[in-house]
């Protein structure tokens, strides 16, 4: 395989999307998640036929015996169902537990990501300006090229939001764009 194609390869990662929002600040929450979702299906439906991988990197709510199928379940039995089942996991998408902000703290997706191969994560989901954010250092610290789609991530306060992508552009050279520029074509060899 040509090195530079096999440097580029892409996936995509959907943050704690799969989500009950029955927690504090989910009321403001919503109104954001709600208009990142169509953007989301469209981004994820765009990865699945590129056969790039789709990554769902969750919290767990702190419900330690829990896995995604639980997750997944409680979320879409919640008042909010509406903004989980259009966007939840298929049978091909990979699945990532986490606890804390970052995706990458005491989780495996580095491992995978190293197995898959992936040099380059698109990030989307919610919250701009805690989870993604953090995730965004994580990755940057990792050498992995950052994309993040502005109008494929949620927030809780827009003025944070706005202050979270602007520190992944200067700070961690994430490229922000807009979620129909992510390009999921593979490089030509």
């Amino acid at each position: 395989m040509n090195a530079s194609a096999e440097s580029t390869r892409l996936a995509l990662i959907v943050i704690d999307m799969i989500n009950t929002y029955d927690h504090e600040d989910a009321e403001r929450l919503v109104p954001s998640a709600r208009r990142v979702v169509p953007v989301l299906v469209d981004l994820i439906s765009r990865a699945r036929e590129a056969d790039v991988p789709v990554i769902y990197a969750n919290d767990n709510f702190g419900v330690w015996r829990s896995h995604h199928g639980e997750l997944v379940d409680t979320a879409l039995a919640g008042r909010h169902a509406d903004l989980i089942e259009p966007i939840k996991p298929d049978d091909d998408s990979l699945f990532v537990v986490k606890a804390r902000h970052s995706i990458f703290y005491e989780t495996p997706l580095a491992y995978l990501l190293w197995k898959l191969r992936v040099q380059h994560v698109v990030l989307c989901g919610q919250v701009t300006e805690q989870c993604v954010l953090y995730s965004a250092l994580d990755a940057h610290i990792r050498h992995l090229t950052v994309t993040v789609p502005q109008n494929a991530v949620a927030s809780i306060h827009p003025h944070l939001e706005a202050a979270a992508l602007e520190m992944m552009d200067r700070n961690m050279g994430a490229q922000i764009v807009a979620a129909k520029e992510v390009d999921f074509t593979p490089p030509s060899r």
